[in-house]
């Protein structure tokens, strides 16, 4: 972590920071231990998720609304995959720090040599960008309740918000290549993540 910041007040700027950075520690330790709810508010703040590839079996798809603590209801597209592997993974944020202007949260693992590996995992996103994705035993227009080859957050089915009728897809397995999300959400049974790192750096740095 960067501490090239002059005479910043470190006990101030810390009190301001620390929230962010225990989320993107959460992100890459807490899910590995399968620490993390199925069902939470979410803050509202928009994070960049992106990958170099994902290789997943048992995909699904499908729309729900998340909600803030405060009662926002934020509509999100969500990417479910029983289990994937995972290489180039980034998640930014941007904070705006009083006086000090924007400073950029950033954690990278998993490269060519050292994958990362994740199980029951999900994307709630507002938007998703992909360079190329090949699906493998892919149904669109499956009813959402009714989805069974990807699998549904225990969290998003009995919420009031996910609409069982609702249209959704679903693929045995998918390619994806140079995937990005803008999310507020990320959930996971387990997310191994080898030679994470997590960084500080003032201005905008995001993964995409």
């Amino acid at each position: 972590m960067s501490r090239s910041l002059g005479r910043t007040r470190w006990k101030r700027f810390a009190v301001i920071m620390v929230p962010g950075l225990m989320v993107a520690t959460a992100l890459g330790v807490g899910m590995a231990q399968g620490a993390l709810a199925a069902s939470f508010f979410v803050s509202g703040r928009r994070f960049q998720l992106s990958v170099d590839s994902l290789v997943g079996h048992g995909m699904s798809a499908y729309s729900t609304i998340d909600v803030t603590r405060t009662g926002v209801r934020i509509p999100v597209e969500v990417t479910g995959l029983r289990s994937a592997v995972i290489r180039g993974l980034c998640e930014s944020v941007v904070t705006p720090i009083p006086f000090l202007g924007p400073y950029t949260l950033r954690l990278t693992g998993a490269d060519r040599v050292r994958r990362a590996e994740a199980r029951d995992i999900f994307i709630d996103a507002t938007s998703i960008m992909v360079r190329q994705q090949t699906n493998h035993g892919l149904n669109i227009g499956v009813a959402a309740g009714a989805l069974t080859k990807g699998p549904v957050n225990p969290g998003d089915r009995h919420s009031r918000f996910f609409d069982p009728n609702g249209v959704a897809q679903q693929s045995s397995t998918v390619f994806l290549a140079d995937a990005r999300w803008e999310a507020v959400a990320v959930t996971a049974v387990t997310l191994d993540v080898p030679d994470v790192r997590v960084r500080l750096r003032a201005g905008h740095h995001e993964c995409f």
